[in-house]
């Protein structure tokens, strides 16, 4: 390890299927997030080699690593406009750190698979093609465990804090409030208020407690109103954030009323 900073592990939001690219009423319901997401780069310590992206669109039983070195894209929208399923990101993969991967989750004992046939799904592809346009930089996804056990995914994400000391960026692609039938409704906004207010706090607590109020927080304020049971598979990149932060403390970094409700971004150094 040298002097250098080290990594910070990010959770961002993806939007909403392929939203940043297409017209949306409001047209500009999307644009802060769009704008935090085009700036992202600029704040990291320097260029990563590579990014390991854990999306909330890859359920499996048990923690897979996509191992191709041209990874396709999955179109896993449906129901938007025809150019919106012609967009590309041709960033390459890597089999070597899907293998390092690999290697750190099994010195920690948890049990991982590779698929070299993964293609990037929308949670990667549609982030990064603002975060890192050049799509030069290679990526590897990480899935989420089908059976969505928070404590397990920051066990996870503990494990792979050393990819931080090797230049690998991990990001957790998700949204911090995902109700399909909140979205648009005034009556989740103090709701998804109260839990971000949840959130926040815990994710900027001292490690210990940031770890264990994280792997309860189904018991938050709002929290089920927020992420309905069964349908959590988009907070759980966040837990694999916040366990490879190690003794990092983690901070909000961004915040926007969306479809009235709270959206929010986290960073942990």
């Amino acid at each position: 390890m040298t002097d250098q900073a080290r990594m910070p592990t990010l959770f961002i939001p993806h939007g909403g299927g392929p939203c940043f690219f297409m017209d949306w009423n409001p047209a500009d319901t999307w644009t802060r997030m769009a704008e935090f997401l085009t700036g992202l780069a600029a704040t990291l310590p320097r260029r990563p080699k590579a990014i390991l992206l854990v999306s909330a669109h890859w359920l499996t039983p048990a923690f897979e690593v996509g191992g191709g070195t041209k990874p396709d894209l999955i179109y896993d929208y449906f129901g938007f406009p025809e150019h919106t399923y012609q967009l590309r990101y041709d960033a390459p993969g890597s089999p070597d750190l899907a293998a390092r991967v690999r290697e750190l989750l099994a010195e920690a004992h948890i049990a991982g698979r590779t698929d070299p046939a993964r293609g990037f799904d929308h949670g990667v592809f549609i982030p990064l093609k603002l975060v890192f346009p050049d799509a030069e930089i290679p990526v590897v996804q990480l899935s989420i465990r089908a059976d969505l056990d928070a404590a397990a995914h920051i066990e996870a994400g503990r494990a792979l804090e050393a990819l931080r000391d090797e230049d690998v960026l991990i990001i957790g692609s998700g949204m911090s409030f995902h109700n399909m039938r909140g979205y648009g409704n005034p009556a989740f906004g103090p709701i998804s208020d109260e839990f971000d207010s949840w959130l926040t706090s815990a994710v900027s607590a001292a490690p210990a407690a940031r770890d264990a109020a994280l792997g309860r927080w189904a018991n938050a304020p709002g929290a089920r109103q927020s992420h309905p049971v069964g349908g959590e598979e988009h907070l759980l990149p966040l837990m694999i954030a916040a366990g490879a932060a190690g003794s990092g403390r983690g901070e909000r970094i961004f915040s926007d009323r969306v479809m009235e409700t709270t959206i929010s971004a986290f960073r942990f150094d």
